[in-house]
């Protein structure tokens, strides 16, 4: 996949507690990486209609493969002000060159 298909910009994003000096711990998101990633929005292609496992995904994602960094269903992602959680996330052909990750659209207070 080239870079001119790979031009939205997204945030890939881990939901961690951070424990204070008192001993509470406060939710925080920690950017793990801004990267450029090819975004399909979900429509009524056949391709769509024919992924009937992931019937309430609404986004599909292609990036390249980040170094050191193992992306997973705890994770999230954020692209275009909209929040979008990990429903899947494939190494595309077990080559380690690309990932694909399907995502849910979160709609509501952040």
């Amino acid at each position: 996949m080239s870079f001119g298909k790979m031009g939205t910009t997204i945030q890939i994003v881990a939901a961690t507690q951070i424990k204070d000096t008192e001993g509470f711990t406060t939710p925080s998101d920690t950017v793990r990486a801004t990267v450029r990633a090819y975004f399909e929005p979900k429509n009524s292609t056949e391709k769509w209609r024919n992924n009937a496992v992931f019937a309430e995904a609404s986004a599909l994602f292609r990036l390249r493969a980040i170094p050191g960094l193992t992306i997973d269903t705890t994770m999230f992602i954020l692209c275009g002000g909209d929040r979008y959680n990990i429903i899947s996330a494939e190494d595309v052909r077990g080559r380690n060159m690309y990932w694909e990750i399907i995502g849910k659209a979160v709609n509501g207070s952040r």
